[in-house]
């Protein structure tokens, strides 16, 4: 690393933010963020390192067509692995159904705003000066109406010819018949959207909406069927079991916490090596013992680093208990 003046240091560690209501110098650029930070919509593409036989395990899955669960603790990358995966396979941006006591099945496969098309409708009519007529004759622009969720749009598009990318998020917050729910779909690949199949004969041709509203896709009948399995990843912290009959369809994977070699390696993937590794070293050591106390996250130790590289020492008390505080306790009670 080249020398830096005392000058230089002062200017790169200043506050941002004073709060003496001075204002930042005008014409002066604001420090980089990280790296995975650029509002760019695209994730940075990084090595995504795990073990090899980690690795043999999500290709398993990818060969299967089956959902992978991973599971781990929190801060283990369980949802960035389904970034890499897609960044990879070159399958397009990631699908993602974040999951929590609410979510319900037919949530993730779409949504219908039958109280939009009612107020459209009527204030269509008065516009024309009469009522609306509520009929087979407006059915055609009910897939207006209609988007599909992410796991609909995962089952009813590809991307440039490829599968899609799922990400179920944190299934394990899920109500307890969610994944029973979940198998049939995940099985057949396919799903009925009941507001199209009651459509006569003639106009069960319909066009709707998908969660990333880069196009609209054609149901017929009803019936999202999948040209091909798309690939599902499934993240779970572990906090509860799953059926057996969810379990038997998926390919599992467990994600330890990283040791200090590895999470050496993740720093390098993300900053070039124009910075005191020693000094980075001393971070990871402490961040590994830190983390016998309680959960901590790799991508807090990432922006430990990010502080330091940018002069500002992120040990100090205030600024540990701000980006370094466990997520949770891991001892006893």
């Amino acid at each position: 690393m080249s020398a830096e003046s005392t000058e230089e240091r002062a200017k790169r560690t200043e506050r941002l933010f004073k709060g003496d209501g001075v204002g930042y110098p005008d014409g002066v650029p604001l420090p980089e963020p990280p790296p995975w930070r650029h509002p760019s919509g695209k994730r940075a593409r990084t090595r995504y390192l795990i073990r090899q036989e980690q690795i043999d395990v999500v290709n398993a899955a990818l060969r299967l067509r089956r959902p992978l669960l991973v599971t781990g603790r929190p801060g283990t990358g369980k949802s960035t692995l389904a970034h890499a995966i897609a960044g990879e396979l070159g399958l397009g941006p990631v699908l993602t159904w974040p999951v929590n006591t609410r979510s319900t099945l037919d949530g993730a496969l779409y949504r219908y705003d039958a109280i939009g098309r009612l107020r459209d409708q009527q204030g269509a009519g008065r516009a024309g000066g009469k009522e609306a007529k509520v009929g087979h004759d407006t059915d055609s622009d009910i897939g207006t109406y209609i988007r599909l969720g992410a796991l609909g749009t995962a089952l009813a598009t590809e991307y440039r010819g490829r599968p899609r990318m799922l990400l179920i998020d944190e299934f394990d917050k899920s109500d307890v018949d969610l994944p029973n729910d979940l198998l049939f779909v995940l099985e057949e690949g396919e799903f009925q959207i009941p507001e199209l199949a009651r459509l006569p004969e003639d106009r069960r041709t319909v066009q709707v909406n998908t969660a990333d509203w880069e196009e609209r896709v054609t149901v017929h009948g009803g019936t999202v069927r999948c040209s091909e399995f798309p690939f599902v990843l499934i993240t779970s912290n572990g906090e509860r079991e799953f059926p057996p009959a969810f379990l038997r369809r998926c390919v599992r994977l467990e994600l330890p916490y990283p040791d200090e070699e590895q999470l050496e390696k993740i720093v390098r993937a993300h900053f070039t090596s124009d910075h005191d590794w020693d000094r980075v070293r001393e971070l990871i050591r402490g961040f590994v013992e830190q983390r016998k106390l309680g959960d901590l996250a790799t991508d807090q130790l990432l922006h430990a680093v990010h502080l330091l590289r940018q002069g500002v020492e992120p040990e100090q008390r205030h600024l540990k208990e701000a980006v370094l505080r466990e997520l949770r306790d891991t001892g006893p009670g």
